[in-house]
């Protein structure tokens, strides 16, 4: 295949910043959505002392934007400008491959004006099956204050430009380190998610029919509907916050997983936690390193493996 693409020229494009916004009962919402029990009143009851906005809620920005309505998800996918060196994707063969989030300030219960979430390419390469696309997203206040940064790859199956293999990157998260292979988890957390939690999750902004058409899912080889892997990912940060953190949201400072396999509404999910050490990167100083998994108990399979997380650990942690 010729080189009519030159995905290089991409790494680096940064994109027009998205404004958003949020309130209370977004937070609710999303809290619901990532199965928060009715008495997790640190997530669910906005008038508990212990209340606070849930670390992880910033991924459901770039879907949700500043609406308050539901969001065209087709649109979402296919409109603005395509980076420069990059061929068309199509919209129904992407897969969310990876995210993660690096909490660096609190987020406030209300957003007010202003806010944006500031997105940029720093990787992308090409393989036989595809190409990976990696984004950094920012989110910062109206005085360009960062609140959060996000890393978020997406597996474009099928794309093709070079017809070789090819990766350039200039930023990424902190990487995963293997769980002890000589140890059991110091913690395991089993939960159960609802027949109806891809509808809970949606109304958080991510209003794909993949999770909530049965017809499309089956069309797409799942065998009817599967769960958002950011409802997942929420499911596991809730994990560590209980075991590792001591139910305090605000002990969840980085996150990280690679989505490795599908969650259907109703499947329960159990995550294994390794403390790894001492958070080695800056401006993590006092807190605590671990890795994890999570799986899917229905298939056996592992849903969200390369688990990496910072927490300021709980004295007396749950084990």
């Amino acid at each position: 295949m010729s080189q009519q693409y030159d995905l290089g020229s991409a790494v680096g494009y940064q994109e027009e910043d998205q404004p958003v916004s949020w309130n209370q009962r977004d937070l609710l919402i999303y809290g619901v959505g990532i199965g928060a029990k009715h008495n997790d009143f640190a997530i669910v009851n906005e008038l508990d002392k212990s209340w606070s906005p849930f670390p992880t809620y910033p991924v459901v920005l770039p879907f949700k934007g500043t609406n308050q309505d539901v969001v065209n998800f087709r649109q979402l996918m296919t409109g603005g400008k395509r980076a420069p060196g990059l061929p068309k994707f199509d919209p129904n063969r992407g897969v969310h491959g990876s995210q993660s989030i690096e909490i660096l300030k609190p987020l406030p219960p209300v957003s007010g004006p202003g806010w944006k979430v500031k997105k940029r390419i720093v990787a992308v390469s090409e393989n036989k099956s595809g190409i990976i696309l990696e984004n950094e997203s920012t989110l910062v206040d109206p005085q360009g204050t960062p609140y959060a940064k996000l890393y978020s790859g997406s597996f474009n199956l099928g794309a093709k430009a070079t017809g070789t293999n090819y990766s350039k990157r200039i930023a990424g998260p902190p990487q995963a380190k293997q769980p002890p292979k000589d140890r059991k988890p110091d913690w395991v957390v089993h939960d159960q998610t609802s027949v109806a939690q891809a509808v809970a999750y949606r109304l958080s902004g991510d209003y794909n029919e993949l999770h909530i058409n049965p017809a499309i899912g089956q069309a797409a080889g799942f065998g009817g509907v599967i769960l958002h892997g950011l409802a997942t990912f929420g499911f596991a940060a809730r994990a560590i916050v209980s075991a590792v953190g001591g139910g305090d949201p605000s002990s969840l400072r980085l996150f990280g997983v690679r989505f490795t396999a599908p969650v259907k509404p109703g499947d329960a999910i159990e995550t294994s936690i390794w403390e790894i050490g001492p958070a080695s990167a800056p401006g993590h100083e006092g807190e605590t390193e671990v890795a994890f998994v999570t799986k899917n108990v229905a298939t056996g399979k592992v849903c969200l493996g390369a688990g990496v997380a910072y927490v300021k650990k709980a004295e007396k942690s749950k084990l």
